[in-house]
């Protein structure tokens, strides 16, 4: 199991840059999705066949904000003019999406709002992305975006033949 974690304050265009550098898309979008997009960035660097299309990867996200943070911004741009730049992004699994097309990953892939982080549920969810018997490996992280500068971001990369030796995640 590979991780990969932002810590809370770090410069997000600068660790953009470091990683990708050429996915401009990237500062069109809200801070969740920044912070979700480089952690897919750190864990699949490593990996050989980065952009060759799959269908055996899913890409599950956690959080307990899910979009509010940008649902607040995208409230007030309608006191004068709706910004349909910042309304992409009132969804939780916007995410999900750009790491897939960014990698070219056609597996399954969701986004679930929780109460709380919890590592025992967010592994049961893991586990059933396994049962399709096509899924090969599973990106999850825990990004729950507070503040433009607030936030908790990890992520792990399991792989099929890990999943059973792992008792629960923790941040």
């Amino acid at each position: 199991m590979r991780t990969s974690v932002i810590p809370s304050g770090a410069s997000l265009p600068t660790l953009y840059r470091s990683l990708a550098g050429d996915y401009p898309k990237f500062f069109k979008m809200d801070t969740a999705c920044r912070l979700g997009f480089l952690l897919a960035e750190m864990l699949a660097k490593e990996d050989t066949d980065r952009f060759t299309p799959r269908t055996d990867r899913a890409i599950l996200f956690f959080s307990h904000e899910g979009s509010q943070l940008t649902d607040r911004n995208y409230a007030e741009t309608i006191k004068d003019f709706p910004s349909p730049a910042i309304f992409v992004y009132t969804i939780p699994n916007t995410v999900t999406g750009e790491i897939a097309i960014r990698n070219k990953w056609a597996g399954e892939t969701g986004a679930y709002v929780l109460p709380e982080f919890d590592g025992v549920r967010i592994l049961e969810l893991i586990r059933e992305a396994f049962q399709d018997g096509e899924t090969s490996s599973v990106m999850a992280a825990w990004s729950d975006c507070r503040s433009d500068e607030e936030w908790t971001a990890k992520a792990w990369l399991i792989e099929r033949n890990e999943i059973e030796q792992i008792k629960e995640l923790s941040l």
